[in-house]
């Protein structure tokens, strides 16, 4: 457990998936006294899952590994895990764990443990944006550290003495796609429209992670974004 002596807690989390879904990995990473460089740091592989699974898994291992009765600031670059566990959770409940269009929570599993962990606790939320020039260090370590175990699929970590986690790819993955757009409905996912294009300019889903020019990208509550975060309304 991390923080018995510490005053407040400065971490990071991430997750990564090579081909959402595709081949995932998650990681979170503790500052030092100055709050921006790391100080721990574990990650670990999930096999086949998608980077909202990845995202929200990170978050669950982070809040294990730092002990309950040390406020902590988490710093994150995906808006979905924030908005999942904060804004959207309570109103979830109320549903009895179902969206505000009717259909059942994605990963809801997850979400159940990551609230009980939640619960009593001193957490403050707080976004950063990924992949920028002069970043926050903590969440570039993350999504390093994340993409790599997604890459290798195997632990890493300071306890293991692993060394620090090598640049992330500047092109991220693509999941396989058809040549020409899908006309029709597609399965999977819910929430927003089932109709994929394929995406003329790059940008950036509602979960955090950009998406690629010529990707194939859906509708969603807040915009356009990846086919699978579609679920991922309030």
């Amino acid at each position: 457990m991390i923080g018995r002596m510490r005053e407040r807690v400065v971490a990071a989390c991430d997750g990564a998936s090579k081909g959402n879904p595709g081949p995932a990995g998650w990681a979170w990473v503790v500052s030092g006294d100055d709050e921006r460089t790391p100080a721990r740091w574990e990650a670990g592989p999930l096999g086949r899952a998608t980077n909202n699974v990845a995202e929200l898994t990170a978050l669950e291992q982070l809040l294990t590994a730092v002990d309950a009765d040390v406020p902590l600031e988490i710093r994150m670059d995906s808006q979905y895990a924030m908005k999942a566990v904060t804004a959207w959770l309570p109103g979830w409940k109320r549903n009895g764990w179902k969206t505000s269009a009717g259909k059942p929570v994605a990963n809801q599993d997850l979400v159940v443990r990551i609230d009980a962990l939640l619960d009593g606790r001193s957490v403050e939320f707080r976004y950063v944006p990924a992949h920028q020039v002069d970043g926050d260090p903590l969440n570039d370590f993350a999504d390093r550290a994340a993409s790599r175990a997604a890459t290798v699929q195997e632990a890493a970590g300071s306890a293991l003495g692993s060394p620090e986690p090598p640049a992330s790819p500047d092109i991220p993955a693509r999941a396989p796609r058809a040549k020409s757009p899908r006309r029709g409905g597609t399965s999977g996912g819910s929430g927003g429209s089932s109709r994929t294009i394929k995406a003329k300019f790059p940008g950036r889903c509602l979960c955090g992670r950009g998406y690629a020019a010529g990707e194939s990208i859906a509708k969603n509550a807040q915009g356009w974004g990846h086919p699978e975060c579609r679920g991922a309304d309030a």
